[in-house]
């Protein structure tokens, strides 16, 4: 019960950030409210997951380096492929929206450690 309540945490803080990102970032636009930052909150965290489960540690939030940005900014802008009315995002915001949320992840971890 509580790993759930944690996964439901994860998902509201991840949510939140995608709405701050999409202030933040040119050419980052998440659409319909709360309610579409947390289901692109959801399939961000599923391809992440997926790449890292093909390309290792390496690109893990804990041990991001260029190799973790890239994929980072990858990941948000495949995303946007498999929910186009939800979220929009150019290459150029992709990797601003990588870097930012890589910053708001140092101060307000999105990952449950």
């Amino acid at each position: 019960m509580t790993q759930w309540i944690g996964l439901a945490i994860r998902f509201v803080v991840s949510a939140l950030v995608l709405i701050v990102v999409s202030w933040l970032a040119p050419g980052f636009v998440v659409q319909g409210g709360f309610t579409g930052a947390l289901i692109a909150a959801a399939v961000i965290a599923v391809l992440g997951y997926v790449a890292e489960a093909l390309l290792g540690d390496k690109i893990s939030p804990q041990n991001r380096g260029i190799v973790g940005f890239i994929t980072a900014a990858v990941v948000i802008y495949l995303a946007q492929f498999i929910i186009p009315n939800l979220l929009n995002v150019s290459l150029v915001g992709a990797l601003i929206s990588a870097f930012v949320i890589g910053l708001i992840d140092a101060v307000v971890p999105t990952v449950l450690r």
